[in-house]
Formats: C-alpha cells, sequence, structure tokens
C-alpha cells in the first residue's frame, strides 16, 4: 500500500508535536511537582492521573530562587543532639523545629521504641519525608494531621517541645512575652506563650532565612535522598555521631526503667539473660549504614553532607560551629557564638534537666568512663567494633586505661565534608 506525500507530511508533523507534548510534560513535572497534603497519600505507588488531579487542583512550589539553606540535624537519641540544635536555634535568622517528627511517630506506630526491628522503623519514613518537605516549604498546617487532639482553628498546646525553638516563643508567635522574657527556660515559654498559633508561626518560618530542624527518628541519611535530591529544598545534612559507649551511659542514665537490665548489669557485674542488646547494637548498625553511605561520597550528596563527631565539638565548639557554619554557607552571628560561651563551661549543676545543654562539654564527653563497667565497655567494643574503628574511636584494654583520662579514646580526624 502506497502513501501519499501528504499523508507522509502529515504523519511527521503529528510525530513532532506529540515529541514537543511529551518534553514539555517532562520539563513542567520535574521542577513544578505539587505536594500531596493528605499523609494518607505518601505511597510512591499513588496514580498518576489523581496525582496529576491534584496537581491541577493545588498551587505548585517553584524552584528555590531564594536558595534559602535547609538544614537537618540527622543524630540519635542522647548523641549531643540538643545542643546542636542550639546551635541553629541561637540564630537570628533561622527558623529551627525540635524533633518534629515525634508526631509522625505516636501517631502511626504509638509503640514504636529504639528498640523495635528496622522494619517497624521504617514503616514511619514515607510520612516523615512528607512532613520534611512540608515544614521545609513553612506549611505548618501539615503538623495538624499528626497532632492529637488535632489543633481547632489552627491552634494547640500539644506542640513537642515547643519551648526548645526560640522562633515560636518569641514575637510575632508569642506577643505576650516582654524584653525581659528574651532568654526564658523552656517550661516557662509554654507557660507565657500559651497556646500556639500555627498561622503565625508560618509566617515567622517564610520571614526566616533558612529552616533547621533535628530529628533522632531518621535512621540513615540514605532515607533522605528523595528530599537531598529535591532542586526545590537546597537541603545539608549534617551528621552527628558519638562514642557509642557514651550513648549507651546516658540513656542508662537518662532513660532509667527503659534501660533497667543495663543498669542491673552494670551494679552487680552480672549480665542478665534477657537483656535487650538491640537496644546498643541497632544504634551501630544505623551509624555504621549512614556514615558508609556519607564516606562514600556519592554524588547525591555532594555539597550536601558533613560528618560532626560530637567529641571533637564538645573539646572545642567554637572552632567546630564555624567549620559547620562555613560548610552551611550561612554567616554564624554574635548570638550563636555568645550561647557557646556561656553554656559550654557550665558545672554539675548547670544543667537543670536531662536535656539541658548548659554544662561542661569537654568533660560531658568523657563522663561516660566513670559511669560504665568495665564489663559493659568491653561489650559494647566487642559488638561495636566496626563502627568505634570507622569512625576513630579507641578501645580501651583494662580497666586502668578506661579510667586514665591522660589516655584519650578518640584518635585525630578530620572528616571534611563533601564538596
Amino acid at each position: 500500500m502506497q502513501c501519499s506525500w501528504k499523508a507522509v507530511l502529515l504523519l511527521a508533523l503529528a510525530s513532532i508535536a506529540i515529541q514537543y507534548t511529551a518534553i514539555r510534560t517532562f520539563t513542567a513535572k520535574s521542577f513544578h511537582s505539587c505536594p500531596i497534603p493528605n499523609p494518607v497519600n505518601c505511597s510512591l505507588s499513588q496514580d498518576t492521573d489523581v496525582a496529576d488531579r491534584l496537581c491541577d487542583e493545588n498551587p505548585t512550589f517553584p524552584y528555590n530562587l531564594s536558595r534559602k539553606t535547609h538544614v537537618l540535624i540527622l543524630a540519635t537519641t542522647r548523641s549531643g543532639s540538643s545542643f546542636v540544635g542550639q546551635l541553629f536555634n541561637q540564630h537570628f535568622d533561622v527558623f529551627y523545629l525540635f524533633e518534629p517528627l515525634y508526631h509522625v511517630q505516636y501517631t502511626l506506630i504509638p509503640k514504636l521504641t529504639q528498640s523495635k526491628s528496622t522494619t517497624d522503623r521504617r514503616v514511619m519514613l514515607g510520612a516523615s519525608r512528607d512532613l520534611l518537605r512540608s515544614l521545609y516549604d513553612c506549611d505548618l498546617y501539615f503538623l495538624e494531621n499528626y497532632i492529637k487532639p488535632q489543633p481547632v482553628n489552627h491552634t494547640t498546646d500539644r506542640l513537642f517541645r515547643r519551648g526548645a525553638s526560640k522562633a515560636l516563643c518569641s514575637p510575632p508567635v508569642c506577643e505576650s512575652l516582654g524584653a525581659v522574657d528574651l532568654h526564658l527556660e523552656e517550661g516557662d515559654c509554654v507557660k507565657k506563650c500559651g497556646t500556639l498559633n500555627l498561622t503565625l508561626a508560618t509566617e515567622s518560618c517564610r520571614e526566616h532565612g533558612h529552616v533547621a530542624i533535628k530529628t533522632v527518628r531518621v535512621p540513615e541519611v540514605s532515607d533522605l535522598r528523595a528530599l537531598v535530591e529535591d532542586p526545590r529544598l537546597n537541603l545539608k545534612v549534617i551528621q552527628l555521631v558519638r562514642d557509642p559507649r557514651g550513648i549507651l551511659a546516658s540513656r542508662s542514665e537518662t532513660f532509667r526503667d527503659t534501660y533497667r537490665l543495663w543498669r542491673i548489669w552494670d551494679g552487680t557485674g552480672r549480665k542478665p539473660y534477657n537483656l535487650d542488646v538491640t537496644q546498643l547494637t541497632t544504634v551501630c548498625e544505623d551509624f555504621w549504614n549512614s556514615v558508609s553511605t556519607g564516606l562514600n561520597r556519592p554524588l547525591w550528596l555532594k555539597g550536601k553532607y558533613m560528618l560532626v563527631r560530637y567529641e571533637d565539638l564538645a573539646r572545642n565548639p567554637m572552632k567546630k560551629t564555624e567549620e559547620i557554619y562555613d560548610f552551611l554557607g550561612i554567616p554564624m552571628d554574635s548570638n550563636v557564638e555568645r550561647w557557646i560561651q556561656n553554656n559550654t563551661r557550665g558545672d554539675r549543676s548547670s544543667s537543670k534537666h536531662k536535656y539541658g545543654t548548659v554544662r561542661n562539654s569537654a568533660a560531658t564527653a568523657e563522663k561516660w568512663r566513670f559511669r560504665l563497667s568495665y564489663e559493659i565497655v568491653a561489650f559494647t567494643q566487642h559488638a561495636c567494633q566496626q563502627v568505634l574503628a570507622q569512625l576513630g574511636y579507641k578501645t580501651a584494654g583494662s580497666e586502668e586505661e578506661l579510667k586514665n583520662l591522660s589516655i584519650s579514646l578518640v584518635e585525630e580526624r578530620d572528616f571534611l565534608p563533601f564538596s
């Protein structure tokens, strides 16, 4: 069958039109994706037609033309994350949120603890990424899906650790404060400010140049790849690590009921047969996997990842903080410097509660050597030998060596950011 030249020309024109439309559609969807406002719809397998309809009905988020720097402090419990969070919380141009993923965890998996299986811990990751993306865009209303009871008229008194965020305890979010209230304790903030107005909090977030969020509820940096690669966010990850022996000692003292069997072992010298060793090994496995990813320097982390040891920060807080801000490309202001000077030279009585940050930072980093028995230290060194070597933590060969502070158990390492 022969085709006329007119038919051939029409087919060629139609082909060109189809390719042009496809290119335009791909380009538009690559740089103008839209959020799905319902946390139930966080699955990657969502129907394409439904997603397209939501994009048509909701405003799109443009590429991050302002080049705001968004910061995520990736840590684990009792690793110094509250201290590091304050290094951003005190900055005048940073909107800081303390552990917003708490609400995701306790809504989706109320009974989740650090000792649960890896599968259980990852159930919340999809919802967590959606929430983080919304918070970095200053959409604090998205939090309402997870706060129980649900806020009324965008107001709530149930935001976890609201007082740990300076931006949520100062004007315009809290108008009731006077000049004498500029340095409120966390509990006083909640008492004086009353319920949190999420509309005012959203406005405050948008007025700040940068957004920083601290979380201990994301196991590994690879879990954040979708956010790191999102061109709208300009997200940079600060991974905070600490000697697992120090983490175990701090958790045993802070979470006395949860770590009761470890304390029994420490006090009696006899290891309980039903000891939950995953309370330790999970930390070391997560560190090993996450740090291995970071140190392998994949292209998607280029310029986006910095590894920080708590011990290095504790021993030289000003210098290390300057390095962190230099990596982020954010000028470090005098408020941060003043906070470091006032909060790293405290005595034993300086910290008023278990999450306090006023302390002698250098002494705190070494205190675990006197809290744990040598038997538990030896067990930890064996269970976590890979990650100890990876991060430059030396092992103690005897009880005498453990208690001898003149022997450093931290190697000199320079973990340069991947730039």
